[in-house]
């Protein structure tokens, strides 16, 4: 597992400022950093239910339902998925190739993204969100 060091200059996000929707955070993205985090959004909203909504949470963009779900955003060299330490734990072996820190997950932006696999993540932390929910 690679660890991120945060002050490293590519980790800073590429979007300044605080958006007010996540698609004024992606206009503010160059390419080929806004292209890589508009399909990350799709494979994540194709894995939400209809009901789930967007925000701008620690300036950059998030999904909500029943809690947040998922952070994503736009880096220089690559995208990053922030779906919480234990969807990570519980996905490391898959994950493998990939930098990760404790609740992060970067996606170079020359590779393709792993599809299935980030669908399999959402939707296990979806589970997650609707189990604390019930208690």
């Amino acid at each position: 597992m690679k660890k991120v060091k945060s002050a490293h200059r590519e980790s800073a996000p590429l979007a300044t400022g605080v958006p007010e929707s996540v698609d004024e955070y992606l206009a503010a993205l160059p390419e080929p950093a806004r292209k890589a985090v508009e399909k990350l959004r799709a494979l994540i909203r194709s894995a939400v239910p209809a009901q789930a909504t967007e925000k701008i949470s620690y300036r950059m963009p998030a999904l909500y339902y029943k809690g947040v779900l998922v952070w994503f955003a736009g880096f220089q060299n690559h995208c990053s998925l922030f779906p919480t330490p234990a969807i990570i734990q519980a996905f490391k072996n898959d994950l493998a190739g990939y930098t990760l820190s404790k609740g992060t997950i970067q996606f170079p932006l020359d590779k393709p993204l792993p599809a299935a696999l980030i669908k399999k993540m959402v939707k296990m932390r979806i589970a997650q969100v609707e189990s604390k929910k019930r208690r």
